[in-house]
C-alpha cells in the first residue's frame, strides 16, 4: 500500500485555494530588484513570412513593375520583388486562389477565388490592403482577363457568360456576352464553362472566347455579335494569340496544339501532336496527356517560341513533369521535379501586339519556383535568391537567436559558399522590383532548421529578411547501407531515421549539437579547414530498464538480481569509457547490444564548416530499443553534454569522450524520492493510460510485461554504465514519431506522443510515477546546496513530474588536467518542484540581470603547430558570473517556467518568493526567459493560442494575447522565443511566420518594410509606321467606356453580384502616411507623372505641329512650281 503524503496534499489545497494568479510566498524581496518591463514595452505583431508559398494555385507577373505574385490554396497571396522585398497577404474567406491579374504598372492586383469573388489589391502601400471586393452570387468564375492599360475586367463564368467589370469602382457592365448568343444558333449542346479570354492585339474590338467543349468565339463587341466560330472535336485548355492578332493557338485535352487563322473557321491551319507518336500510315497520332496551358511569343529576328506544359505520352510511366520549349525545329523537353502548377513567359515589351522578345519562363511548382533562361543555349536556370528551400526535407525542429555574435553569420557564409552549385545562368535574376526598407536594425539574427533527412541549416535572419547561410548533413556520419542482418533493428524506424528532433547550440563557441530521432547524440566543432577524420568517434550507451517478477520484496524469485531499493546521494565519478559490447541480433533476448544507425567506418572527408566530433549512440539492450531523447543540452565552458529520455540522463564529456553519468530519472532523488514508487494495485495485465509512454502491442505478451503483485514484488534493473538501481518502470517500444501531448488530438494513438507527460487525472500514480522523463536541462555557477556561500558549476534538472534537481559539477583545472582528471558529478537533491513539467529556467543575480551559462570562445580546433595547441590547452573559458561584492546570502535568483506555473526561487536559501499559476485550463507548449531592452520577461505559448509574457523576477502578467489557436502539430514543435521580442513558427510545411512582441519593433515595422510599388514609366507603344497608320493596318483602339458603361450598356442586375468596399481605402491611407514615401510624396509623384505626360503630350503637339508647318510649306512650295511650269507653257504656247 502507497504511503499517505501530508505534504503534497498541504500543497494542493494551498494552491486550489490562492486567490490571484499570481502569488507572493516568500519573503518580501523585490526591493532588491527594480523591475523596468512595463505592459506597454509589449504588442504582438506579424513580421514577415519567409520560405515557399504553401499549395500554390496561381500566378502573376508585373512586366512593368518587376513583381512577381503568387496565390494558393489557402487564400494568401506572396508577392515577391528583388531579393528581400516579399509581403504577405489573406483573402479573409480563406478560398483558393484560381486566378491572378496585375493592373500592369499600376500597382494594383486582381484575385479571383474558388467562392466566386474578385478583389482589387492596393500595392502603392507596404501592406497591401482590399480597396473593393465583388462577390457574385449566381454564377461560377472560371477566367478573367485584363487587357493591358484597360479599365474594364472581364469574367468568364461556368454557365459560359461573360460579364465586365470595371476595376475603378468595381461595379458591374450592363453588357454581357450571353452564351447561347455567342455560338451557333442550331447548335443544342451547352458549349461548358468559359476557359479562356482574350482581346486580338491587333483589334481590341474583336474578343476571343473559349469554351471547355472545344468551340472558340471571335466576339465583335461593337456589332454584340460573333464574327467566327471554330470547332475541334477535343476540350480546350487555353488559347494564346500571335502578336499580329491574325492567327492564335489551342491546347486541347488530348495532348495536340491547332493553329487557326482568324478568317478560316472550317480546319486549322495546323495541327501538331509535340509528344505523340507519328503513324506511318498517316493515320491520327497516338493522343497524350492533356496540354494544360500553351504560349506563343514572337521574336524581332528569328522564329517564334512555342511553350507548353503537360502533353506527355500516355506510355511514359513514371516520367516527371516537363516543360516543353519549341523554338524554331528545335524541341526541348525541360524535366521538373515537382508537378507543374502554372508558368508564365516574361518578355521585354507589355504590349501584346508588339513583338514579344521571351527571355525567361516562369514556372510555379507545386514545391518549388524554377526561372529558366531563354536567352542562352540549354536553357539553364536561374539561381534562386529567394529562401524558398526551407522544406527541401521537411522540417522537424527549430531554433531562433538573436544578438549573435558579429563574427558569426561572416563565418558561416564563407564556410556556406562553398556549398553552391554551378551551372546557373549569369544573367541577373529578372524578378527584380520593389526597394528595401529604410529601417536599420543593430543587432544579427540567425535561425537553424532541422530536418527530416538530417540536415541542419543555418540561416541569417537579421533585418526581417531570410538568406541561406550553411547546410550540414548529419547523415554522412552513418552507414546508409545496411546488412540484412541489421533489418530487425529498422522496424522502428519510419521513414526518416535520420530526423534531427532537438538541436542546441552555443553562438560563442560555435559548438553544435544534435539528437536525432534514432536516439543518437552528434557534437560538432566549426573549424575553417578541411580535414579527414579517418575513424569517427563513437560511444555507445545503454539506457534500459529491465522487467524481472520477484516473488518477495529481497528478491528470492523471479531471478532478479538483489540490489538496493533506492540510490544514497553521493559523488557518481566518471567512467573510463563505454565498455564494448558484442552486438547481436535484437531477437536476442538475453541481451543484444545493438545500435539503431551504424556510424560508418570508413574515412570521412569533411569540408570547412561543422565538423563531427563525437557520436553517442543509445543502442537496443534485451530487444527493446532506446527511448527517443527529450531532452539536451551543452556546455562549451565545462566540456559536457547532457541528453535525457524517459529511462534517465546521460553526461559526456566530450573533451575526454567519455561517459560521465548514466544514471535513471528516479536514482535523481536518492532516499528521498517524494513519489515512493511501488505498485499497489493487484490487478492483472495492467497497462498504463495515458502519460509519456504507451504499452506497444508487440511480441510481448502483456502479462510478461508486469505480472501481478500478489505473486511478489516488483523490480526493474537499471543498465548503465558500472551502475545498477532498483526502480519501477515499464518498458515501451520507442516511438519516432515528432509528436505532442494527446490533449491536441484526442484521436491520436498514444504511441504517437513521445513528448507527452501525464495531465490526465485518470492516470493512477503507479503510471504516472513510474514514467518520469526529463523535459529540460540548464548549466550554470550557482549554489548547489542550501545555504552555500560559494558558487560551482551546476547542472539544473528539469523533470515531466514537475521537479527541478541539482546535480553539483567538480571540473578538473583547465589545461592539461583538464586532459586527464575526471569530471565529478554530484546530486544535491530537489531544488523547487512545479504543477507540470519543467519547460525551461534560467537565472539571475540579485540585482534582476539575466546570467548566461559561461562559455569558451571559438578556436580553431584543426590547428598543427605545437604553441597553437598550447594555447588551446591554455585556454579558460569566460564565465559570467555575480560580483563578489554582492551580499552572498540571498546573490541570485531561480527563474523556473513548467507546463502550468511559474516560480521564482532565492537562492542560496532556496525559498520561493514568487508563484504564478500560468493556466489550469491548458498547458505550456514553450516558454522562455528572454531578454528584452528594457529587462528580462518569461515568454509563454500555450496550447490554446494565447501568448503570455511575465515580468521578472515578480512574475506580473505583462501580455495576454490570444494570437493563433493550436491546430497543428507543426506550431508547436516548432515554435522558438528569442531575445529582443522575436519569435518565430513554422505555419505551413514550407512557410517560417515571425512575429514581434516588442512594441519598438511594431513601431519601426513600417519602415523596414519594403516598397512593392516604385515609380515606373512605362514602355512607349510601339510605332505603328506611316503605311500602316495611313491606311489602317495598325492596332484598333477602342472606346471601351462607350461600350460598357452605363449610358450605353445600362445596369447589370442587382442580385447577380454584390459590390463590397475593402478595408484598403481608409487603412491602406495611414499605412502610406506613416511609410517611407507617405501620402504627401506619393501625391506628388503622381503630379510628376501627370506632369511628364503633360509635357510629353505638349512635345509631340509641337512636333505634329511643325510636321503640320512643314508639311504645309513643301505642298505650297511644290503647288507654287506647278503653277510656275504652268505659267510658262502657257506663256510660251502664246507665242508659238
Amino acid at each position: 500500500m502507497k504511503k499517505f503524503n501530508i505534504r503534497k496534499v498541504l500543497d494542493g489545497l494551498k494552491e486550489a485555494s490562492s486567490p490571484t494568479p499570481s502569488v507572493q510566498v516568500g519573503p518580501q524581496e523585490n526591493h532588491l530588484v527594480q523591475e523596468t518591463l512595463q505592459s506597454e514595452h509589449f504588442q504582438l505583431c506579424k513580421t514577415v513570412r519567409h520560405g515557399f508559398p504553401y499549395q500554390p494555385s496561381a500566378m502573376a507577373f508585373d512586366p512593368v513593375q518587376k513583381i512577381l505574385a503568387i496565390g494558393t490554396q489557402s487564400g494568401a497571396l506572396r508577392l515577391f520583388g528583388r531579393p528581400g522585398v516579399e509581403c504577405y497577404c489573406q483573402h479573409e474567406s480563406g478560398a483558393a486562389v484560381i486566378q491572378l491579374q496585375f493592373l500592369i504598372n499600376e500597382g494594383a492586383l486582381v484575385s479571383a477565388l474558388t467562392d466566386d469573388s474578385v478583389h482589387l489589391w492596393n500595392l502603392r502601400q507596404k501592406r497591401p490592403a482590399i480597396l473593393h471586393s465583388l462577390k457574385f452570387n449566381r454564377e461560377r468564375i472560371t477566367f478573367c482577363h485584363l487587357p493591358f492599360q484597360s479599365k474594364w475586367l472581364y469574367i468568364g463564368t461556368e454557365r459560359g457568360n461573360v460579364h465586365i467589370v470595371n476595376v475603378e469602382s468595381f461595379m458591374l457592365s450592363g453588357y454581357v456576352i450571353m452564351w447561347n448568343k455567342a455560338i451557333e444558333l442550331s447548335s443544342k449542346a451547352h458549349p461548358g464553362p468559359v476557359v479562356h479570354i482574350s482581346d486580338n492585339p491587333m483589334d481590341e474590338g474583336k474578343l476571343i472566347i473559349g469554351f471547355e467543349s472545344g468551340i472558340v468565339v471571335l466576339w465583335d463587341l461593337k456589332s454584340k455579335k460573333a464574327d467566327y466560330r471554330y470547332t475541334y472535336d477535343e476540350a480546350i485548355h487555353s488559347v494564346a494569340w500571335h502578336h499580329e492578332g491574325k492567327q492564335f493557338i489551342c491546347s486541347h485535352s488530348d495532348g495536340t496544339l491547332t493553329i487557326w487563322n482568324i478568317r478560316g473557321q472550317g480546319k486549322p491551319v495546323q495541327t501538331i501532336t509535340p509528344h505523340g507518336k507519328q503513324p506511318k500510315d498517316g493515320k491520327k497520332p497516338e493522343s497524350c496527356k492533356p496540354i494544360l496551358k500553351v504560349e506563343y511569343k514572337t521574336t524581332r529576328n528569328g522564329d517564334p517560341f512555342i511553350i507548353f506544359s503537360g502533353g506527355l505520352s500516355y506510355d511514359t510511366v513514371g516520367r516527371r513533369p516537363c516543360l516543353t520549349v519549341m523554338h524554331g525545329k528545335s524541341v526541348a523537353v525541360l524535366e521538373m521535379d515537382y508537378p507543374i502548377v502554372d508558368f508564365l513567359t516574361l518578355c521585354e515589351t507589355p504590349y501584346p501586339n508588339d513583338f514579344q522578345e521571351p527571355y525567361a519562363v516562369v514556372v510555379l511548382l507545386e514545391k518549388d519556383l524554377v526561372v529558366i533562361d531563354l536567352a542562352q543555349n540549354g536553357y539553364p536556370i536561374f539561381e534562386n535568391p529567394y529562401p524558398l528551400t526551407i522544406h527541401e526535407s521537411p522540417v522537424t525542429c527549430c531554433e531562433y537567436f538573436a544578438d549573435c555574435p558579429v563574427d558569426l553569420i561572416p563565418a558561416l557564409y564563407s564556410v556556406g559558399s562553398r556549398q553552391k552549385r554551378q551551372g546557373y545562368s549569369k544573367k541577373e535574376w529578372p524578378i527584380s522590383g520593389g526597394n528595401w526598407g529604410q529601417g536599420t536594425q543593430s543587432y544579427s539574427e540567425i535561425i537553424i532548421t532541422g530536418h527530416a533527412d538530417g540536415t541542419v541549416k543555418f540561416w541569417d535572419a537579421s533585418a526581417i529578411m531570410l538568406q541561406v547561410l550553411y547546410k550540414l548533413k548529419t547523415a554522412k556520419v552513418f552507414d546508409r547501407n545496411r546488412s540484412k542482418e541489421d533489418k530487425g533493428s529498422t522496424d522502428v524506424s519510419d521513414e526518416d531515421p535520420f530526423a534531427i528532433q532537438i538541436m542546441t547550440w552555443c553562438p560563442e563557441s560555435r559548438m553544435l549539437c544534435v539528437a536525432g530521432v534514432s536516439a543518437n547524440v552528434i557534437i560538432y566543432r566549426f573549424s575553417k579547414l578541411e580535414v579527414t577524420t579517418e575513424v569517427v568517434q563513437l560511444l555507445e550507451v545503454r539506457m534500459q530498464y529491465e522487467l524481472n517478477d520477484t516473488d518477495s520484496p529481497d528478491g528470492g524469485g523471479g531471478g532478479g538480481e538483489q540490489t538496493a531499493a533506492h540510490p544514497t546521494p553521493g559523488a557518481f565519478p566518471q567512467t573510463s569509457g563505454p565498455p564494448s559490447h558484442p552486438s547481436t541480433s535484437s531477437n536476442n533476448s538475453d541481451g543484444g547490444n545493438i545500435p539503431c544507425l551504424k556510424v560508418r567506418s570508413t574515412p570521412l572527408k569533411q569540408s570547412p564548416g561543422y565538423q563531427v566530433d563525437l557520436v553517442v549512440q543509445s543502442v537496443w539492450v534485451s530487444g527493446e530499443p532506446p527511448q527517443p531523447i527529450t531532452s539536451l543540452a551543452l556546455s562549451s565552458s565545462y566540456g559536457l553534454v547532457v541528453f535525457g529520455n524517459s529511462n534517465g540522463l546521460v553526461v559526456v564529456d566530450y573533451i575526454q569522450k567519455t561517459v560521465v553519468l548514466n544514471l535513471g530519472t528516479v536514482e535523481l532523488y536518492g532516499s528521498n524520492d517524494p513519489y515512493q514508487r511501488q505498485p499497489r494495485s493487484p490487478r492483472k495485465t495492467r497497462q498504463p493510460s495515458g502519460g509519456l509512454c504507451d504499452i506497444n502491442e508487440g511480441s510481448t505478451t502483456s502479462e510478461d510485461r508486469c505480472k501481478s503483485p500478489t505473486s511478489g514484488k516488483v523490480s526493474l534493473n537499471l543498465r548503465r554504465v558500472f551502475v545498477k538501481r532498483d526502480v519501477l518502470f515499464f518498458p515501451a517500444k520507442m516511438s519516432r514519431k515528432l509528436s505532442l501531448p494527446t490533449e491536441l488530438k484526442p484521436d491520436l494513438d498514444h504511441r504517437d506522443n513521445s513528448f507527452s507527460r501525464s495531465r490526465s487525472s485518470s492516470v493512477t500514480s503507479i503510471d504516472k510515477e513510474a514514467r518520469e522523463a526529463v523535459s529540460s536541462f540548464h548549466f550554470c555557477e550557482g549554489f548547489a546546496r542550501k545555504g552555500d556561500s560559494t558558487l560551482t558549476p551546476c547542472l539544473y534538472v528539469g523533470t515531466s513530474l514537475g521537479t527541478l534537481l541539482v546535480l553539483a559539477l567538480t571540473l578538473p583545472p583547465a589545461g592539461e588536467q583538464r586532459q586527464l582528471q575526471p569530471v565529478i558529478i554530484s546530486p544535491t537533491g530537489v531544488l523547487v518542484r512545479l504543477k507540470g513539467s519543467i519547460m525551461r529556467m534560467a537565472f539571475l543575480d540579485s540585482t534582476g540581470i539575466l546570467l548566461t551559462s559561461a562559455f569558451e570562445p571559438w578556436f580553431e580546433p584543426n590547428v598543427t603547430a605545437d604553441e597553437e595547441r598550447e594555447k588551446v590547452r591554455k585556454r579558460r573559458p569566460v564565465s559570467v558570473s555575480p560580483s563578489t561584492t554582492q551580499d552572498f546570502n540571498e546573490s541570485q535568483f531561480a527563474v523556473v517556467c513548467s507546463e502550468k506555473q511559474a516560480k521564482v526561487i532565492s537562492l542560496p536559501s532556496q525559498t520561493c518568493i514568487y508563484k504564478h499559476s500560468i493556466t489550469e485550463t491548458s498547458f505550456i507548449l514553450r516558454a522562455d526567459i528572454v531578454q528584452m531592452n528594457p529587462g528580462v520577461c518569461v515568454a509563454c505559448f500555450c496550447a490554446n493560442g494565447h501568448i503570455m509574457t511575465l515580468s521578472v523576477p515578480g512574475l506580473r502578467p505583462l501580455m495576454d494575447v490570444n494570437y493563433l489557436p493550436l491546430t497543428d502539430m507543426r506550431i508547436a514543435r516548432t515554435f522558438c522565443f528569442t531575445n529582443l521580442g522575436q519569435a518565430m513558427y513554422l505555419c505551413s510545411p514550407t512557410e517560417i511566420q515571425r512575429i514581434t512582441y516588442s512594441q519598438e519593433t511594431c513601431e519601426n515595422l513600417q519602415e523596414m518594410l519594403g516598397e512593392l510599388f516604385t515609380p515606373v514609366e512605362t514602355p512607349e507603344a510601339p510605332n505603328r509606321g506611316f503605311f500602316k497608320g495611313l491606311f489602317g493596318g495598325g492596332a484598333q483602339s477602342l472606346d471601351r467606356e462607350e461600350l460598357f458603361g452605363e449610358l450605353a450598356a445600362g445596369k447589370a442586375s442587382r442580385s447577380l453580384a454584390q459590390h463590397i468596399p475593402g478595408p484598403g481605402g481608409i487603412e491602406g491611407m495611414k499605412g502610406a502616411a506613416s511609410g517611407v514615401v507617405g501620402e504627401l510624396a506619393r501625391a506628388r509623384i503622381a503630379l510628376d507623372e501627370r506632369g511628364q505626360k503633360l509635357g510629353e503630350l505638349e512635345e509631340r503637339t509641337a512636333a505634329m505641329m511643325a510636321s503640320a508647318d512643314s508639311f504645309s510649306k513643301h505642298a505650297h512650295d511644290g503647288w507654287m512650281d506647278i503653277l510656275r511650269e504652268k505659267k510658262c507653257f502657257i506663256f510660251l504656247s502664246f507665242f508659238f
